[in-house]
This record gives structure tokens, C-alpha cells and sequence, in this order.
């Protein structure tokens, strides 16, 4: 409402952003009863944080599987002493050599 009293209405070329209620994909999956109950346990359906609770657990899974995926590079593949982006020199500006005098 604005200061008069009157319902603010939106312009007549207003279109409402319905790509909001479309950027998740829904899927389906099927899991067992065990796990079934620990799910619910956790994240109980009729507290309707159970999509949340299961896409954060997703999230993680694959941000572990990649950390592990990094990992196993950088054990085939180290770093050697050599990399420029190492080399504190190649990237950091040289120290200020100016003499400051002191104030009395």
C-alpha cells in the first residue's frame, strides 16, 4: 500500500518472473527402508525441509568427490619448486626500500 491508502498496482506491462519456479529440475529416485527411516529421522516430510536437507546432501557428496578427484591429481602430478604462482617473487611487488624519517 502507499501513503493514501491505495493498493499499488504493478505496471500493465508487468509480467511475473515465472523462470524463478523453473530452474530446478526435478528428479526420482528410489531408496531403501533403511534408509528411508534415517531420512526421516533428519528431515522429516512433513517438515518440508527434506528437499533442502537432500539437495545440501548432494552438494556435499559431490564437493567431496572432487576434492578426492584434486587430491589424486596433485599425488600424480605435485607442484614442483619451480611454479611461478609458488614463486612469492613472480607475483608479490618487491618491499618499499624508502627510508621513512621519523617524526620529532
Amino acid at each position: 500500500m502507499t501513503g493514501g491508502g491505495r493498493v499499488s498496482r504493478p505496471p500493465r506491462n508487468w509480467q511475473p518472473k515465472l523462470h524463478i519456479l523453473e530452474y530446478m529440475k526435478q528428479i526420482l529416485i528410489e531408496i531403501d527402508d533403511e534408509l528411508v527411516e534415517k531420512l526421516e529421522k533428519v528431515a522429516p516430510s512433513r517438515s518440508r525441509k527434506r528437499s533442502e536437507f537432500v539437495r545440501n546432501a548432494i552438494r556435499q557428496a559431490i564437493w567431496d568427490l572432487q576434492q578426492r578427484e584434486t587430491a589424486e591429481a596433485y599425488r600424480q602430478q605435485p607442484d614442483s619448486d619451480y611454479d611461478a604462482y609458488l614463486n612469492s617473487s613472480v607475483w608479490e611487488p618487491p618491499p618499499d626500500r624508502r627510508v621513512r624519517r621519523q617524526r620529532k
